[in-house]
């Protein structure tokens, strides 16, 4: 997001540190998790490495760990190849969905950095199948703000492949509770 003024920068920037904004991203992931919806509550530690920036799971004992919260819930699914997943992070720390979801055994697929581009079947694009789908936060001047982008080409594509159907599902009204 972008703001005109410092101001509205400033009660944006307070929205997100007090976790009033939902956020929820949809995903093809490796295999289909179980269960099929979840909670990942793992602190996590940047870790720079000769590809870049990356993130892992921290040990108990590391100082600058950061606790890092995203829900799950499977969408639709492809056994044993894919799911599509809906994930809504509480927090919001650097690559938290795509470590999350590598870290319980299902990486996103595509994704070079987590392991999501391995072994996959020649008919998915090689590229990241993580889509911010929808934000909802309340304007700092009344009222709510409620945005939601269509799936990308690529993402369609695999979507198709599967016969998942990306019209039929939706989130809820945005006074649905957070979960």
């Amino acid at each position: 997001m972008i703001a005109k003024r410092r101001a509205v920068a400033a009660s944006l920037g307070k929205l997100f540190a007090t976790r009033s904004v939902r956020k929820i991203y949809w995903a093809g992931v490796k295999g289909v998790p179980k269960p099929a919806q979840g909670k990942i509550d793992i602190a996590l530690i940047k870790a720079a490495g000769p590809d870049g920036d990356r993130v892992r799971v921290a040990e108990a004992d590391e100082e600058e760990a950061q606790r890092a919260v995203t829900h799950y819930s499977v969408i639709d699914k492809a056994p044993p190849v894919m799911a599509w997943m809906s994930l809504k992070p509480s927090t919001g720390r650097q690559h938290q969905l795509r470590a999350h979801m590598a870290h319980i055994g299902h990486p996103i697929l595509g994704d070079d950095k987590y392991g999501g581009h391995e072994d996959l079947p020649a008919a998915i694009p090689n590229r990241l199948h993580l889509h911010a789908r929808r934000i909802v936060f309340p304007h700092p001047r009344g009222g709510t703000v409620d945005v939601t982008a269509p799936l990308p080409a690529h993402m369609r594509e695999t979507w198709a492949l599967f016969g998942f159907d990306p019209g039929r599902y939706d989130e809820g009204p945005a006074s649905e509770d957070r979960k």
